[in-house]
């Protein structure tokens, strides 16, 4: 990336100071106000960023995109694209406005270069999250989004999918694809979608509604399914056989964990909520590699967990993954892990001669 981007680490221990959300809130306030100006914009600009290759189809500038959940409601998209991103995918987007867990909700634990949140979907509801989405001109200028959604927090799990299929209505004419959160550990009961029946049902709507979108837009837009870190192999098995089934484009491994095992004893690791950071990385790592033994080399899998590195980017890729999404990672290393990622992939197999 550009030397702009090594002043980071000058920068971070004042962002440290703050409190986590604080300190996200002002970061992605900073760079909306470096984005709208034209000389700072200039020097966002990545300058090492192509590598291109597709994904569901769709064109990438890279294979290294924005996990959900630094944009939530779709405030940032241009702003953020200016960092060299290949993909960015915003939200999660709920079809009502809802706080999210009570504050403090976001804990630093820089010992391990990791998180925990418990966010809850806190998010402005629907409407706005539209709104946003396409007031950005990310899209028109080849970008490619990716739009979130999940369920509300007071909404019974044994009706989630009625949320779901209001959020799909909603953000499908504006997506190039479509994530379906079934995996955050910050709402109630969220997790219990995963299982094999309560799947296979929610998603038998999802292709339903796809279709009948598919004809009333004139497009089949790509939707994707995110899955846990903690699942047991067996599960894994039974998911792996459910999204083909019901034509799922694509899985995302992983989201955050509940496990403690690489944080014990550190400030916070009491925290309840979803770790991410590098302990997520050899998580997901199994995760994709069992989903590419049962699913063959077809599917999509796109990794994300604890991507601290160029050399992790390079071993999400080589366990099975077509592409990889940041966030943590990027809040300790700041966007020159963007650059390194592309570098550390242009010397893969996969990519090379594209």
């Amino acid at each position: 990336m550009l030397n702009t981007f090594k002043l980071y680490p000058f920068v971070r221990p004042l962002l440290f100071s703050l409190d986590a959300e604080k300190a996200h809130e002002l970061t992605l306030t900073a760079l909306q106000k470096a984005h709208q100006c034209k000389t700072t914009r200039e020097l966002l600009k990545g300058n090492r960023t192509l590598l291109p290759t597709t994904l569901m189809g769709l064109p990438l500038r890279n294979p290294i995109g924005l996990a959900a959940g630094l944009d939530k409601n779709g405030e940032y998209i241009d702003a953020l694209g200016q960092l060299g991103f290949g993909f960015i995918e915003v939200g999660t987007v709920t079809p009502r406005a809802q706080p999210g867990n009570p504050k403090p909700r976001m804990f630093r634990l820089p010992q391990a270069e990791s998180l925990i949140n418990r966010m809850g979907f806190n998010n402005h509801g629907l409407d706005t999250f539209l709104n946003n989405v396409q007031n950005s001109t990310w899209r028109e200028k080849g970008g490619i989004l990716g739009l979130n959604i999940g369920k509300n927090a007071d909404t019974p799990i044994e009706n989630a999918a009625s949320d779901y299929l209001i959020g799909l209505e909603g953000v499908y004419p504006f997506a190039d694809y479509v994530t379906i959160n079934i995996s955050s550990p910050n709402t109630k009961n969220l997790r219990a979608l995963q299982a094999e029946d309560e799947l296979s049902d929610l998603l038998n709507q999802i292709r339903e509604k796809r279709q009948a979108l598919a004809d009333r837009h004139g497009r089949m837009v790509p939707v994707v399914v995110k899955i846990a870190p903690d699942l047991e192999e067996e599960q894994i098995k039974a998911i792996a056989g459910i999204l083909p089934r019901f034509e799922i484009d694509g899985v995302i491994a992983t989201n955050t964990t509940l496990s403690r095992a690489a944080v014990q004893g550190l400030k916070h690791h009491e925290e309840s909520g979803g770790l991410s950071g590098p302990p997520v990385h050899e998580l997901s790592l199994k995760v994709i590699e069992s989903l590419r033994k049962e699913m063959g080399a077809g599917f999509t899998i796109i990794g994300v967990g604890g991507i601290n590195s160029g050399k992790q980017a390079l071993e999400k890729i080589n366990a099975g993954a077509n592409a990889v999404q940041l966030y943590t990672g990027l809040i300790y290393q700041g966007p020159k892990l963007l650059g390194d990622c592309v570098d550390a992939l242009r010397k893969c197999d996969v990519f090379i001669n594209r």
